[in-house]
């Protein structure tokens, strides 16, 4: 047991020290160490996701869904299902067959150049009439308090990982580069004022919103994102 110990503490806390190779020889065994169930979780989310493909269900996926999976989606993760790896996606799917893909506070972990080429491998897959539902940290927020908890190494939780913030204006000129119709359905226009619209959480929850956030009380938006549908046009291929 001591051994034990031993050896998770200095993969805890030595893996920094270590020079390369063995440095990430050790970052390897911390992660069999300390992860045992990654990959029996890995093999069971993949074999349910090609279980899914195949039963001729709708299609709707959660990428990045960190375990929070609505009713009537499919979990997936970056384990076996990679923005960046358009292997991943031929593995699972066929061009323009999902019915959905939904995407909460993903995309700000990504480059804007990587952010382009995950947003044209989404519109590869989905259907005609198909969409992305998307949400990201605003950049239009006018709370300087909110801006600096979500900017590229800002305080909060995350935020040591995000590379980019986007606005409306920058959004959407991302996804419409890739070919999307865009819907804006919650967002901070340029003067700071707040704009929304109905939208259905069975189409897609966003948890970080002003309807389901916790955190927005009496009327007060204490923390929202910019929520958007990208949808790829009935006319267009695959």
């Amino acid at each position: 047991m001591l051994a034990c110990h031993a050896i998770r503490v200095l993969l805890h806390d030595g893996i920094k020290s270590i020079p390369l190779p063995l440095g990430s020889l050790f970052a390897s065994l911390r992660r069999i160490i300390l992860r045992p169930g990654t990959l029996l979780r890995t093999r069971r989310d993949t074999r349910r996701l090609q279980q899914e493909v195949t039963a001729g269900r709708p299609l709707r996926i959660v990428v990045g869904s960190a375990g929070l999976t609505p009713p009537g989606w499919i979990q997936t993760d970056i384990e076996f299902l990679d923005l960046l790896k358009p292997a991943d996606w031929e593995r699972f799917f066929r061009p323009g067959t999902l019915d959905a893909i939904l995407a909460e506070h993903v995309w700000e972990h990504l480059t804007p150049e990587n952010g382009a080429r995950a947003a044209a491998t989404c519109f590869t897959y989905l259907k005609p009439g198909g969409y992305l539902r998307l949400a990201v940290p605003d950049g239009f927020n006018p709370d300087p308090a909110y801006r600096n908890w979500v900017r590229p190494g800002g305080n909060g939780p995350g935020a040591d990982d995000h590379k980019v913030l986007y606005d409306q204006q920058s959004l959407i000129a991302m996804l419409t580069a890739a070919g999307f119709a865009v819907e804006l359905l919650e967002h901070f226009d340029p003067a700071g004022k707040f704009h929304h619209r109905d939208w259905n959480p069975a189409d897609g929850m966003i948890h970080r919103s002003r309807r389901f956030d916790e955190r927005n009380q009496g009327g007060r938006l204490a923390y929202t994102s910019l929520i958007v549908d990208a949808r790829k046009p009935a006319t267009g291929t695959a």
